[in-house]
């Protein structure tokens, strides 16, 4: 066994291209905005044993202050304890996070399995017995700005035939962020006329319509353009289980719901409330790689798909041991934009638009661990904070 005794969490900052604050701003309000760079911050994590090994993980979307906090309120707990017995490592530290968001969690186990990854030679994903090598992709865009880029229905069409050119055979809307029913249902019927029966399509509103009444309007348009599904709708932002069971009863299209929904336990309530179609899981969401198995196989038992949200190697070794999932979430793409993750892959390892296959589908890496190679000149000569335990 390996005993923890260092762990240390990398706070550095990098400019992105073309991205600003679109629909006046506000939390997750990050989008196409042409000649705008906006500064991001991220952290990296690294867990350290008595015996010389080490498991890195960087983070992609979960990079937020407030996970930041989580993390480091957490990782003292690590020290001292084997690093191999994640399942008990998962348990103290969900309960440590009892009265918080569990955000900062996820960094911390995905790094113990890198570790051991790294320890036997093996891939995450054959750890986990995965055993899908390639993943079907769908793009799935920034939040629009009205001023510029994916400006208007016509740009989204637009787009969307461009990703389908990529070899992307779905491809998801992220509207204006301001809620307008109106032109969020016009987007979906357009982009539908547009792109034909050729490709699968998705929408996220991210829980900005104003309305159980503007949700309702907008998956009408769903029902009526054949969606694949519909998730995040309106402003309870995703947790009223019984207010998506209305919704279901009144719509055909799928709802997507729970990534606003952490862990394992209120995601099997939700569907006992019968208030989803799909599950969400996130393995930097939700408590790691162990947390986000463990709600795909509860969504095996109760017979429902769950989808993986956003992307990393984390997301894609997970989703590579899992049966009921459709697609993998290159998330976020729009036209001449970055996908906003860290550059910090020396491997070749990409998340950005064009990175996508022929085949329509993203490769799980193959190496030890995590299977990717960090950057760590790039993120120590980028670094604003270091934290060591």
């Amino acid at each position: 066994m390996s005993r923890i005794n260092r762990v240390e969490v990398h706070v550095f900052q990098f400019d992105a291209q073309n991205l600003g604050s679109v629909g006046g701003g506000g939390v997750g309000a990050l989008g196409c905005k042409k000649g705008a760079v906006t500064r991001l911050t991220k952290y990296a994590v690294a867990v350290q044993t008595d015996n010389g090994l080490r498991g890195e993980y960087v983070t992609h979307w979960v990079g937020s202050a407030a996970a930041l906090g989580s993390t480091l309120m957490l990782a003292p707990y690590l020290i001292g304890r084997e690093a191999e017995q994640r399942e008990a490592l998962y348990d103290d530290l969900k309960r440590e996070a009892r009265q918080f968001d569990h955000m900062g969690h996820g960094p911390l186990d995905i790094a113990l399995w890198d570790l051991a990854g790294k320890k036997y030679g093996a891939s995450v994903s054959e750890l986990l017995g995965g055993y899908r090598k390639r993943l079907p992709a769908y793009a799935s865009t920034y939040m629009s700005d009205r001023n510029g880029i994916l400006s208007s229905k016509e740009a989204h069409g637009e787009f969307a035939l461009q990703c389908y050119e990529l070899g992307y055979r779905a491809y998801k809307i992220h509207g204006w962020n301001e809620g307008d029913k109106h032109e969020e249902a016009a987007n979906v019927l357009h982009v539908r006329k547009v792109v034909g029966d050729r490709m699968e399509l998705m929408i996220d509103p991210a829980c900005q319509l104003r309305t159980f009444a503007d949700a309702l309007y907008v998956g009408r348009a769903c029902d009526e353009a054949s969606y694949f599904w519909y998730e995040d709708p309106y402003r309870d932002s995703g947790v009223s289980a019984y207010g998506h069971r209305k919704l279901r009863q009144m719509l055909k299209t799928p709802l997507l719901q729970t990534e606003h929904v952490r862990g394992v336990e209120p995601k099997a309530d939700f569907l006992i409330a019968e208030a989803t179609d799909f599950l969400r899981a996130d393995p930097e969401y939700d408590m790691g790689i162990t947390g986000c198995m463990k709600i795909a196989h509860m969504a095996e038992a109760f017979g429902v798909d769950c989808e993986v949200h956003a992307a990393g190697p984390a997301h894609r070794h997970s989703m590579s041991a899992m049966r009921n999932t459709n697609y993998y979430e290159v998330a976020l793409v729009g036209p001449g934009t970055p996908n906003a993750v860290p550059p910090i892959y020396k491997c070749g390892y990409s998340e950005q638009l064009e990175a996508v296959g022929k085949d329509g589908c993203f490769a799980v890496p193959e190496g030890p661990g995590l299977g990717v190679e960090y950057d760590w000149k790039f993120i120590e000569s980028n670094r604003v904070a270091l934290h060591v335990f």
